[in-house]
């Protein structure tokens, strides 16, 4: 994995307009983390992740991706059908599908105003949304042999950089439940992380199951299938 996909996941950060690159206005802070189903090929599921790096919130990833069981069945048997994302929010008890629906909630429960055009339910949006993401094909799609880790690794990333994304698609066709924890430009997460990993840097990867923390899109990639997966 090199130039070539660096270059396209890139261009789809160009083609959102940076989304998710750094914090608008936030609103009252949740105090137990959201839970995502989602699978990163999905370009509704992008609109939620850019609103999640935009609010500045964290939230449980559990990867779904296509012909995957470890989280897919899980939704199923609660949500009622495999459609992504589907959000649960402890704080609250709301549980619901569709990205729109899930934009306007989040919007409305921890930040100000309207959710930016782009992110919104439009169908224009949502072409935009799917058209961005052509260049990579099938990464994060489409399920890989793995076995599961016994608790969530964390990822530090933002939406809007293009090496997360890359480290993304690995975690979800690995179908690796993972933190993820949004330092995007004027997120109130940053000085944490910088204490903690000695640098503004992402993607930044830790393993509590194995105590392993690193940076290095190419480095992670590598642990994470010599680690995780069984192919």
């Amino acid at each position: 994995m090199g130039f070539f996909d660096v270059a396209t996941a890139t261009v789809t950060t160009i083609l959102r307009g940076g989304l998710g690159l750094k914090v608008g206005a936030v609103g009252a802070r949740p105090e137990k983390r959201l839970v995502i189903y989602e699978f990163e090929g999905c370009p509704f599921c992008r609109k939620v992740r850019e609103a999640l790096s935009i609010l500045d919130l964290e939230a449980e990833i559990r990867p779904c991706p296509k012909s995957g069981h470890r989280f897919r069945d899980e939704l199923v048997e609660r949500g009622g059908k495999a459609q992504f994302p589907y959000l649960i929010d402890p704080n609250s008890g709301v549980e619901m599908y569709e990205s729109a629906d899930i934009v306007d909630y989040l919007y409305s429960e921890y930040g100000q105003g309207s959710a930016p055009a782009m992110i919104r339910g439009s169908a224009p949006a949502t072409i935009a949304v799917a058209l961005s993401g052509i260049g990579r094909g099938p990464a994060g799609a489409f399920v890989k042999p793995s076995k599961a880790p016994e608790g969530p690794l964390a990822l530090y990333s933002f939406e809007a950089s293009p090496f997360c994304r890359l480290v993304r698609e690995r975690l979800c066709e690995l179908e690796l439940t993972y933190t993820l924890h949004n330092v995007a430009r004027g997120s109130a997460a940053r000085e944490a992380f910088v204490e903690r990993s000695g640098k503004m840097q992402v993607p930044y990867l830790v393993d509590p199951n194995t105590g392993v923390e690193m940076f290095e899109r190419a480095e992670i990639l590598a642990y994470l299938d010599e680690t995780y997966g069984t192919t």
